[in-house]
Formats: C-alpha cells, sequence, structure tokens
C-alpha cells in the first residue's frame, strides 16, 4: 500500500505547488478539476477494482500535465514559449501536449477495464473501441469547454485557449485521437504483460 500513498502524496504536492502563485485561480480551477475528480473517483473505487500500478503512475502524469496548465495557463508555458521562439512557431504549443496525453491516458484505462473486466467478447475490436471511447472524452471535454467560455465570458478565454486558432478545438481533438492511437499501436503488449503479471 505503500507504494499508492507516494503517489496519493505526489498528487497533493503538485495540486499546491500548482496553485502557489498561479496566474489567476478561476482558470486554475478549471483546469485542474479534471484531475480532483478522478482522484475522487479512483479513491471511491479502490477496493472494488484495482487498477495495475502503471496505470496509477500514468494518471499520475496526467494529472501533472493538467497541475502545469492550470498554473500558467496553457497558452503561456514558459518551456513550450521558449520552443515556439526558437522554432519560430506561431503560438504556445503545450495545450497540444495536453490533448495527446488526453487521448494517451485514457486509452490506457479503458483498454485495462476493457481486458479485465471482459467488457468485449470479441478482442479485436478493443483498438477501436478505445481509440474511438477516447475522441468522445475528447469531444465533451471540448464542449465543456466551449459551455464555460460562453457562459463566463473574457475570464473562460485562459481556459479555452485558441490563442486565435480558429482551428483549435479540431486540432485538440485530433491530437487525443493520435494519443490513443499511439497507445493501442505501441503499448498494447506491454500493457498486456502487466495485466497478465496482474493474475
Amino acid at each position: 500500500m505503500k507504494k499508492y500513498y507516494i503517489l496519493i502524496f505526489l498528487f497533493f504536492a503538485g495540486l499546491v505547488g500548482s496553485a502557489i502563485n498561479c496566474h489567476d485561480y478561476f482558470t486554475w480551477i478549471l483546469e485542474v478539476f479534471p484531475a480532483i475528480i478522478g482522484l475522487l473517483v479512483l479513491l471511491f473505487t479502490f477496493k472494488r477494482f484495482r487498477f495495475a500500478y502503471f496505470t496509477y503512475v500514468m494518471i499520475l502524469f496526467h494529472c501533472y500535465i493538467l497541475f502545469i496548465g492550470g498554473h500558467y495557463t496553457y497558452a503561456q508555458v514558459p518551456l513550450f514559449n521558449w520552443i515556439r521562439d526558437v522554432f519560430h512557431q506561431s503560438r504556445n504549443n503545450y495545450d497540444k501536449v495536453g490533448h495527446f496525453v488526453q487521448g494517451f491516458v485514457p486509452a490506457i484505462i479503458t483498454r485495462e477495464l476493457f481486458i479485465r473486466l471482459n467488457i468485449i467478447q470479441k478482442k479485436t475490436w478493443i483498438p477501436f473501441l478505445t481509440v474511438t471511447v477516447c475522441m468522445s472524452i475528447s469531444v465533451c471535454y471540448e464542449l465543456l469547454e466551449w459551455l464555460v467560455s460562453v457562459s463566463s465570458g473574457a475570464s473562460g478565454d485562459s481556459f479555452l485557449g485558441t490563442q486565435g486558432d480558429i482551428w483549435d478545438t479540431q486540432s485538440d481533438m485530433l491530437f487525443a485521437t493520435i494519443g490513443a492511437i499511439c497507445m493501442v499501436t505501441l503499448f498494447s503488449k506491454f500493457q498486456d504483460k502487466i495485466i497478465r503479471q496482474m493474475k
């Protein structure tokens, strides 16, 4: 159990650290809220269904992506400002990393659920359905961003983070889809091995 407590400690360390001198607390709350909800869900379901430790580590990694985005806003992460300037990019692309991970990590979670709970009888459907679930999550998140932006006006612009790109929403969903595809293509065998070791 000690290793799980370490993950929880690291979660709260990252959460608190991201709140200190953050860009603004409204954006911070919006960005880290999915991580907090995720933690609560995992805590409440821990006894009933325990994911592979690797999955929890990757979820924590995803949370840290959210924490960094919440602290700076996705459009102003310093490292990606530097990358933008050095490589003459038109915008800060940290949000694309965030959306790639938004596809990659949910694919790990979804695929593990499909396999361990034996949800899908025909295993050849697992890759397609895993990617489809992740695409659906990405669409729902984009709709949430739109709703918050419409509801809160200018104060929601940092959360939306389009940076003047009219295709930002579509590219966000594309990057999440690419992340999910990369997971099922490159890491399925590794995940299968981990799942076998749990039996």
